[in-house]
């Protein structure tokens, strides 16, 4: 099994809206990502907790059978869309993937 964790620090505003307000189409597209592909064995969506120290706004954490139910989920359509967003309203990210 593999755990795939993201984390992203989003730009004050970008696409023509404000943090906040990217912060929740971000999260409502990544979650609709839960179901794309066989192998997804959990996909779970966080924003960072108001008054909490934090570093980065949004985390992903997601696990998958194996290698290829990842490469299958990176690849799909759906998840590059979600890609495309990413890009646009962040300033930074990181990312691990690593064997449980």
């Amino acid at each position: 099994m593999i755990r795939h964790i993201v984390m992203w620090k989003l730009k004050e505003s970008a696409e023509g809206a404000s943090r906040e307000a990217n912060l929740v189409k971000f999260k409502a597209l990544l979650e609709s990502c839960r179901d794309l592909v066989p192998g997804t064995l959990r996909l779970e969506v966080g924003l960072a907790a108001p008054g909490l120290p934090s570093t980065y706004d949004i985390a992903l954490v997601s696990d998958f059978a194996d290698k290829a139910a990842l490469d299958a989920y990176q690849d799909h359509p759906d998840h590059l869309v979600v890609k495309q967003f990413a890009r646009a309203v962040t300033e930074s990210r990181q990312c691990v993937d690593h064997l449980l």
